[in-house]
């Protein structure tokens, strides 16, 4: 076997191998991507709490310092 040959052969495992790894990552990224949904779907629910959650505190603190300091509840809603 002569040296180019030799050469072409290394070559074409080299390539081999990198075709190999590039569809095995390809299989791990397509195989991770629905838990990647899930997951999104779960901070985006995680983000709904919180937020509902801090609006839930400030309106209860509101309501207490109105209630010190005696402001009458109807006059607070903007909708009336």
């Amino acid at each position: 076997m002569s040296t180019e040959e030799q050469a072409r052969g290394l070559m074409a495992q080299h390539r081999q191998h990198k075709e190999h790894l590039h569809d095995s990552m390809l299989s791990r990224a397509e195989a991770a991507e629905p838990e990647n949904a899930h997951t999104q779907e779960q901070a985006r629910e995680l983000m709904a709490q919180y937020r509902q959650h801090k609006e839930h505190l400030h309106d209860s603190m509101l309501s207490r310092a109105e209630a010190e300091i005696g402001v009458p509840q109807e006059t607070t809603d903007p909708s009336q």
